[in-house]
């Protein structure tokens, strides 16, 4: 699940693109779905609030942990995706 995950999401500037404007693509049913998905964000985000700290990056690091709490009680609510 990590790495299919990680390897979407390091596409360059250049290679990503935007959905047409009022479209969305829902996500496909392999990556595990919105509960696995909140799960993965909440653990790169530890990761990547550590590095930020490591690097006196206060605010970055600080916005980092909110993204991580928030993913978080949406796994720990069971409501990820407006669903329970």
């Amino acid at each position: 699940m990590k790495a299919a995950l990680w390897g979407r999401g390091m596409a360059s500037k250049t290679q990503r693109r935007a959905p047409a404007q009022g479209t969305q693509q829902p996500e496909p049913a392999s990556d595990g779905g919105p509960h696995e998905a909140a799960s993965f964000i909440a653990e790169s985000v530890l990761e990547l609030a550590a590095v930020a700290r490591r690097h006196r990056l206060e605010t970055l690091g600080f916005l980092l942990d909110m993204a991580r709490l928030e993913a978080e009680e949406l796994v720990r609510a069971g409501t990820v995706g407006g669903r329970q």
